[in-house]
């Protein structure tokens, strides 16, 4: 008699996370295209030399600590980790951005931890804050890549700007920079002027200068979508956050609306949508149970708002992240679901 042999029903094919990360890559493709339209070569060059950094950073390491290198160059997990955080980063920033925040990304955040699947917090997120926390006045160099008064800079003007902060003649930095939509509310609310005159201009027009997040949100949750739909990443967690970031902001809204911005400000501006699909859903930092993801996103919503409206910085979601994955553990241990025969407190009936 002849037995025909299968493989086991719940093994992982060989390149599953080089599919999965090949379908991150997809993801964020409208996203970056995006920003990259709005905003400038810069986020290009952000993204160009994170990744770089990322994998010589990872290589580095695996060398160092006698661990075959190859595996994890190919898998597409570094370069997703460094993809995500690059484009986390201001567009007018210098060349060391995200050199720096990458490597301390890679071989801080997540090598000195075990490297894939060992790390306690998001590594990009890690090195994100490391930057926002360290050198404030250059993380905050946005502007747009529409032309706004001739000042709009090509590839080649970028890339000297970049690595040598020059610009071409008769354009000054005050042209190019501009405050995002986040920043702007706050500089509005703090000159005095009304809510509803702060945020406006993002919600309603006064030009792609200003909403351009609007068309930056919509451009990542295309990929979101996308992921959702391959099967990628679950629901629980990006409504979670985004359901959290709607409570969280319609309370303050309702109780007063003069000072706070109302929820669907939130939702379009800053990171939120970004965050809820490309950054809370990291499978390695974020809660494994079906309830524990809801409450894990939840949190990372209301956590947001909260920090936007009363901390020291405009845009709370890479600080709600990593908040919550501090959180993971206990959030795991209460909400593991009951073993079929036994009670939750252990024993069998």
């Amino acid at each position: 008699m002849k037995f025909g042999t299968q493989s086991r029903p719940l093994s992982a094919g060989f390149n599953s996370v080089q599919r999965v990360m090949l379908t991150v890559w997809l993801a964020l493709v409208p996203g970056t295209i995006a920003a990259t339209v709005l905003l400038g070569w810069g986020v290009l060059i952000n993204v160009l030399l994170a990744v770089a950094t990322g994998l010589v950073a990872e290589s580095s390491m695996l060398w160092l600590r006698k661990r075959p290198v190859r595996p994890a160059i190919t898998d597409g997990s570094v370069v997703v980790l460094a993809w995500i955080f690059a484009l986390c980063l201001p567009n007018l920033g210098p060349w060391w951005l995200p050199v720096f925040g990458a490597a301390f990304a890679v071989v801080v955040a997540k090598q000195l931890y075990g490297g894939l699947g060992f790390n306690l917090f998001n590594p990009a997120m890690v090195g994100y804050v490391v930057l926002l926390i360290s050198f404030p006045e250059p993380m905050t160099r946005w502007g747009p890549a529409i032309d706004v008064g001739g000042s709009a800079l090509n590839f080649a003007q970028s890339l000297a700007w970049s690595f040598t902060g020059s610009l071409p003649t008769g354009v000054g930095y005050d042209g190019l920079s501009v405050a995002t939509p986040l920043d702007h509310m706050r500089e509005q609310i703090m000159a005095g002027a009304p809510i509803h005159a702060a945020t406006q201009s993002v919600l309603g027009g006064a030009g792609l200068e200003r909403s351009w997040n609007l068309w930056l949100a919509g451009a990542f949750l295309l990929g979101g979508a996308f992921m959702l739909w391959r099967g990628v990443i679950r629901w629980h967690i990006p409504v979670a956050v985004l359901t959290g970031v709607a409570f969280m902001s319609g309370l303050l809204w309702l109780i007063d609306p003069q000072t706070h911005a109302s929820p669907l400000f939130h939702l379009v501006s800053g990171a939120a949508i970004f965050g809820a699909f490309f950054v809370a859903t990291d499978p390695v930092t974020a809660s494994t149970t079906p309830r524990g993801r809801l409450i894990f996103g939840f949190g990372i919503g209301v956590l947001t708002v909260l920090i936007r409206s009363f901390g020291n910085y405009p845009d709370g979601v890479a600080f709600a992240v990593l908040l919550m994955n501090l959180c993971v553990p206990l959030i795991d241990y209460y909400t593991q679901p009951r073993v079929f025969g036994h009670k939750a407190s252990g024993k069998q009936s």
